[in-house]
């Protein structure tokens, strides 16, 4: 069994990834060619926004996210510490201190209600991480953004295709950031990713960002980065995207099937939660057990793999470490969470193996 099984998926895209990539190798424009603004447009339409910038990573879209808002040294970020170091490394790439504030024990997303107390007047912006494919309580945090005056940039590296009450992650803010790294739920063959906005303005700070701080050729009005998608990834993700709207159906039906087998059989392991109004994508399917040691080696034992997605919280990381601010939630979790095998071609006797092996 795989945890993430892309090959099943080629093999039904291939024609059209193979002709995809045969158009760019003919025209050869490698960089910035036409593929790049066919699936900005196409993304654009699908999340609901009138801007998306195709970037070289999700990573890289959260640096220009903030490097457009003007963050810098001396500004304060506030983040959860429950994610990938990719949100905490990029505020303190560009200068800034992340501010961490604990998570929700049920969504174990940014918990807004912690929001408020750690706002100082350094505060130039708040980034909640739309974690494991379900996004944060955006209504809830723009309240507060708004009655503060600060952008929101959602880090939905992992929530593309879910919904917050109807709308899509990385429309939700100011700015949306996601991944096309391999693995996400919409992934390409390498590292790329982009950046969603509604202001005409960002958007287009954030075009030059991408290129080095360009408005036209050899002219750069703004310090930048080399942080385009290439043409090819672009390519790839074209043809990917026409089986998105499916995908997205099928990992709902596959996260809401586990949590149906493990309500029933598992009562020592603990269900994602999916709000109230919200979708989620699964980009994993992330359970809470006590003895989670003992439980990877039973299912590893079983020939199911499985993930830590995360085990050390950000304020423990020797790079960023702090102890501004109670996070015990997160740092709890971390200790109990595991990911289980789950992309949207899992088969349910591969979850009923699944769900067997954990009980």
């Amino acid at each position: 069994m795989k945890f993430i099984d892309l090959q099943v998926q080629y093999e039904q895209i291939q024609d059209q990834v193979q002709k995809r990539i045969q158009t760019v190798l003919q025209h050869g424009q490698f960089i910035m060619g036409p593929e790049v603004f066919e699936l900005e447009e196409q993304l654009a339409d699908y999340v609901g926004v009138r801007h998306c910038i195709g970037v070289s990573s999700g990573t890289d879209a959260l640096l220009i996210a903030m490097m457009a808002l003007g963050i810098g040294p001396g500004d304060e970020v506030i983040t959860t510490p429950f994610t990938f170091i990719a949100t905490g490394e990029m505020i303190a790439l560009i200068g800034a201190k992340p501010v961490f504030v604990d998570i929700d024990p049920q969504t174990y997303n940014i918990d807004p209600e912690k929001i408020e107390a750690a706002i100082t007047p350094k505060t130039r912006a708040i980034m909640p991480v739309s974690l494991y494919g379900q996004c944060a309580d955006m209504d809830a945090i723009n309240g507060i953004a708004d009655r503060h005056g600060l952008p929101v940039i959602e880090d939905g590296a992992q929530s593309l295709g879910a919904t917050y009450k109807g709308r899509q992650s990385c429309a939700l803010s100011t700015i949306g950031c996601t991944s096309f790294f391999p693995s996400k739920p919409l992934g390409g063959y390498g590292d790329s990713g982009a950046c969603f906005t509604n202001d005409d303005d960002l958007a287009k700070a954030m075009r030059e960002i991408r290129v080095h701080g360009q408005d036209r050729r050899y002219h750069h009005p703004r310090i930048g980065i080399n942080g385009r998608i290439d043409t090819l990834q672009a390519a790839i993700l074209l043809a990917k995207l026409a089986l998105f709207a499916k995908e997205v159906e099928l990992r709902e039906r596959i996260g809401k099937q586990y949590t149906d087998l493990i309500v029933q059989s598992c009562t020592e392991v603990t269900p994602p939660y999916i709000a109230k109004g919200n979708t989620s994508v699964y980009a994993q399917y992330t359970v809470l057990v006590k003895n989670r040691e003992e439980i990877q080696e039973k299912l590893n034992s079983a020939g199911i793999p499985t993930a830590v997605h995360y085990p050390v919280p950000l304020n423990k990381q020797p790079a960023l470490k702090t102890e501004a601010y109670d996070l015990s939630v997160a740092e709890r979790l971390s200790n109990e969470v595991i990911s289980l095998p789950m992309h949207p071609y899992l088969k349910l006797d591969e979850q009923e193996r699944v769900v067997a092996a954990l009980s």
